[in-house]
């Protein structure tokens, strides 16, 4: 029999309840269950974190980058690594690196960096998001129009083959680049199919969704509104009950209140889960960087085009947590369920992500009374500890 560990906190969330004083049983990366302190086996070591609170590890599945990368300009092996490293100190245990609009050739060493990466076992690597090039220019946002394209036959081929490669695959498009039949066959490789940067109408959407669609990106943003007329993209997002949805909770791009409103009316059985949206200044001191030769500047918590246009996000999931929590006013529980359980149900892996459960993966976060993290742990063993230096 392998070795057990016993972590002990004075309280656990399980991703469902509470449990206090207890002890986090872990075996080969994996949960056994929360016990008593008084059922631990005597052959199991003991490692204390009594003062703090453990959560399920927080899942994220729109990440740009972090720790001074941005994917798009090192989409290589150790970019990865960086990018999973900078955010594992936000408490964020696994991630999708994500891929903004851009050439043929950086996809393609994207597709193969992610290969290598899983390969590698880089803690915190889920798979990868590739949003674009297939989106509306219309509704662009930050993405370089003149990289934006019609899916064509290539592109269908390698995204299908880079599934079979990939434990998860994520990619962003928008119905007037793409046609159902592509998506439908995205759908059945077992890519998950988000929709967004888009102008399309709730018919629209509907018939991309019965081709396979599950997913929405960065919910309100970059998308048609919700209409009296026209529900559009955002009344398709709450309206139908297979769509899950991707919402960036930093007061800049939606307001508390339009969050509140959007959580009270989402339709089941899908859910809204956070995204960070993250660009390469999370954890640094950076007040600039470059996209697709384009300057981004990074100030009062905002990432701007020099003519305003929001790029990306300067949060990360810690925060988005304590965001919805304290200025939306969620109950702390589905704040960490909209961080965990949520983006795992949405990219179908509830079986290992988003719970402290028998036989789920042994990731978590340990948060002080402040919400803030002490420590996270990937398959059982610390990849980040506050007042250390380093992460792995």
């Amino acid at each position: 029999m392998s070795a057990q560990t016993a972590i002990t906190a004075a309280r656990i969330f399980d991703g469902d309840l509470w449990h206090d004083n207890k002890a986090l049983l872990i075996e080969r990366g994996k949960v056994v269950g929360i016990v008593g302190r008084d059922e631990i086996p005597p052959t199991a070591t003991r490692e204390p974190m009594d003062g703090a609170r453990i959560v399920p590890g927080f899942v994220d599945l729109q990440v740009n980058g972090g720790g001074g990368v941005l994917l798009n300009e090192k989409p290589d092996l150790e970019g990865i690594r960086t990018i999973c490293s900078a955010h594992a100190r936000f408490g964020t245990t696994a991630l999708l690196p994500t891929l903004i609009t851009d050439t043929r050739e950086i996809t393609i060493r994207t597709i193969a960096a992610g290969i290598a990466a899983q390969q590698a076992d880089v803690p915190g690597f889920l798979g990868l998001h590739l949003e674009g090039p297939h989106l509306s220019i219309a509704r662009k946002g930050a993405h370089d129009p003149k990289l934006i394209r019609p899916m064509e036959a290539d592109d269908l081929a390698r995204a299908v083959e880079a599934r079979g490669k990939l434990a998860a695959l994520l990619m962003t498009v928008a119905p007037e680049s793409v046609t159902n039949n592509q998506i439908a066959t995205l759908a059945a490789a077992g890519i998950t199919v988000s929709l967004g940067h888009s102008d399309s109408s709730y018919v629209t959407v509907s018939a991309a969704v019965s081709a396979g669609a599950r997913m929405m990106t960065h919910l309100f943003n970059a998308m048609s509104p919700l209409g009296h007329r026209e529900p559009g993209m955002v009344g398709g997002a709450l309206d139908l009950g297979h769509i899950n949805a991707g919402l960036i909770a930093d007061g800049f791009h939606v307001d508390p209140v339009s969050i509140g409103v959007a959580l009270r009316a989402k339709k089941g059985p899908g859910r809204i889960f956070l995204v960070t949206d993250a660009m390469s200044p999370i954890g640094t001191d950076m007040t600039s960087f470059t996209l697709n030769g384009r300057e981004i500047f990074r100030k009062d918590g905002r990432l701007t085009l020099a003519d305003g246009t929001l790029a990306g996000a300067d949060i990360d999931m810690i925060s988005c947590v304590r965001f919805m929590h304290e200025r939306v006013g969620l109950e702390l529980e589905e704040a960490l369920r909209m961080a965990s359980l949520y983006p795992a149900e949405a990219i179908g892996m509830t079986g290992r992500k988003g719970r402290l459960t028998h036989g789920h993966d042994a990731d978590f976060t340990a948060l002080d009374d402040r919400l803030g993290v002490v420590a996270t742990c990937i398959a059982g063993r610390p990849v980040f500890v506050a007042g250390s230096e380093s992460t792995s």
